[in-house]
């Protein structure tokens, strides 16, 4: 065989092969946001994540479902959320005509979170997508490289006042390469997986600063019944809640509203006493049974709050 033979068909075997023929490289840059941290721990927080709005024009609904997705999944990663299950979620939104695009009614999120007994809703936009396809053409060898960028808003709301815990913007870049060598290699159309690259990209970088901001505010959970000296909890092993803990319970009064704007301040709180946390009530983990070791006001009652004791 003849030396230029051989080099040909070298190149040809290397252009048959996958793993020279196709490459594809996946180079994320985000833009940092400022971190926030908190004191307060406990355990964990309930929280909900609204479907997000896609205001673009590529993807429909199916970019934002991805992004509720991607948040949710790093959410739950941290071990400081118990995630609402979507399709709840999703019946409450729809029986209480919940729209998460625009300004939030407070009172509304107020309502759907005493109805899920979270902590915090989280809604969000994707206000920016585009993407573009760069090529080059040498000889034998032609390259392609696919780019998209992303840009996703997210607030995170207090269902006890209705006010924006947190506001921020993430920004994410996906990049993927293809070369094809004497027109055997990669011929494919828009990388679809540079959506979910470049989403979680941007959503990586707010999701410390939702911890932080949710946990600012002490952990919390309702009475949900009472019989005798026992108390009924909405929180259990799944959320932390362990044998011996103790909690400061109070009832809460009259809500407490800014004169100016009409939100939710807070609630007159008075002081039922504090309890021990005896153990996990049935097999869910969703609930405990506390008792009342020290009265100090009045008997409690069902929606009373508990707080780790101080």
């Amino acid at each position: 065989m003849r030396k230029g033979g051989l080099i040909a068909a070298t190149v040809l075997v290397a252009a048959c092969a996958p793993s020279a023929s196709v490459k594809r490289k996946q180079a994320m840059t985000a833009t940092e946001t400022e971190r926030v941290e908190s004191k307060f721990t406990g355990p964990k927080r309930r929280i909900a994540v609204v479907d997000f709005e896609n205001k673009t024009a590529y993807g429909q609904n199916r970019l934002g479902s991805a992004a509720t997705d991607v948040l949710i999944t790093e959410l739950a990663k941290t071990g400081k959320f118990v995630v609402v299950e979507r399709d709840k979620l999703n019946k409450v939104l729809d029986e209480q005509k919940f729209q998460a695009t625009g300004a939030v009614d407070p009172r509304t999120v107020v309502k759907i979170g005493k109805i899920l007994g979270v902590n915090a809703i989280v809604t969000g936009v994707i206000s920016q997508f585009g993407e573009k396809t760069q090529g080059s053409d040498y000889l034998i060898v032609q390259r392609k490289t696919q780019i998209a960028e992303t840009t996703i808003d997210v607030r995170v709301v207090d269902t006890e006042t209705g006010q924006v815990l947190y506001a921020d913007s993430g920004k994410g870049a996906g990049k993927s390469t293809l070369r094809n060598v004497l027109g055997m290699g990669g011929r494919g159309g828009y990388d679809e997986t540079l959506a979910g690259d470049t989403l979680r990209a941007a959503i990586v970088q707010f999701t410390d600063n939702i911890v932080s901001q949710v946990n600012k505010k002490p952990w919390s959970c309702r009475i949900a019944a009472v019989k005798s000296d026992k108390l009924y909890l909405n929180a259990g092993p799944t959320m932390g809640v362990e044998r011996g803990m103790e909690l400061d319970c109070f009832h809460l009064g009259a809500e407490v509203l800014d004169p100016t704007t009409g939100l939710v301040l807070g609630n007159e709180e008075v002081s039922l006493g504090r309890a021990v946390v005896e153990g996990p009530l049935g097999d869910s983990g969703e609930g405990s049974i506390a008792r009342l070791t020290r009265a100090s006001g009045p008997s409690p009652t069902a929606k009373d709050i508990c707080r780790l004791a101080q």
